[in-house]
């Protein structure tokens, strides 16, 4: 996903999409030991998705962390 993708996302959208990618990787890892994936920066890419929702879902944390 995109910065901009991500950021147009709610608070709860984010969680969802967050679990579904984290579930995703562990079963991408579970395969890649008993058989290599046809385009290994799935992993990468993945990581990478799930590194950028959770800083966003820090973000909306510390702006409502602000307001209050």
């Amino acid at each position: 996903m995109k910065k901009y993708e991500i950021a147009a996302l709610n608070k709860q959208e984010l969680i969802d999409r967050l679990q579904e990618l984290e579930n995703r990787l562990a079963d991408i890892n579970f395969f890649k030991v008993i058989e290599q994936p046809q385009n290994p920066m799935v992993f990468r890419n993945s990581k990478r998705d799930i590194a950028r929702m959770k800083h966003r879902l820090h973000q909306l944390a510390a702006a409502e962390t602000a307001q209050v």
